[in-house]
């Protein structure tokens, strides 16, 4: 009975824990938000995606460290940036945290990075855009599921990539895939 109990409540503490993410699925509407970029200049998703396919990258922000693979991620996304312009898209990027500090660490972060015209850099500094998307990571030192998406010029998601785990990324090339076929 008691190792009855123990499954029993392994499930339901599961169930409890389970991320819905349909509403992020492909061929649904993504949903409008606005960010400031680290010069104060606010990007709204349904303003991008009237001119441009967009790529929303949803990044863990500052869990108390620079996450590694979520500057690797950025770095991979850099290094195919005329490949993303040629295919009229354009990279916007969310850094999601707490908002005492999190320009310093979203500044710490950008550093070593040097962003074309096409690519946007936001924070999220009361996590208004990860909550709206239900992507909050509510667990010790995690703060979002690391995240991509491709919308098209209608709003709507033809691409979801939504990490449970720090690994598990999309790839850039499957990414630019994706727009190629739009």
């Amino acid at each position: 009975m008691k190792g009855f109990v123990v499954v029993l409540l392994v499930l339901i503490f599961g169930i409890a824990q389970a991320q819905n993410f349909e509403h992020l699925a492909v061929g649904n509407e993504a949903i409008d938000f606005s960010l400031k970029t680290m010069e104060g200049r606010e990007v709204q998703l349904s303003n991008l995606y009237e001119d441009n396919l967009v790529v929303l990258v949803v990044l863990r922000g500052f869990p108390e460290y620079q996450c590694p693979i979520c500057s690797r991620q950025v770095g991979s996304l850099l290094a195919e940036a005329e490949g993303f312009s040629e295919a009229g898209a354009t990279v916007l990027m969310v850094y999601p945290g707490k908002a005492n500090n999190l320009d310093e660490h979203a500044d710490e972060f950008t550093t070593d990075f040097d962003f074309p015209e096409n690519f946007h850099f936001t924070t999220d500094p009361d996590y208004s855009m990860i909550n709206k998307y239900g992507l909050r990571w509510d667990a010790p030192k995690e703060i979002s599921y690391p995240s991509t998406f491709v919308i098209d010029n209608n709003g709507i998601i033809k691409y979801s990539k939504i990490s449970t785990k720090h690994g598990g990324r999309a790839k850039t090339r499957d990414v630019l895939e994706v727009l190629k076929n739009l």
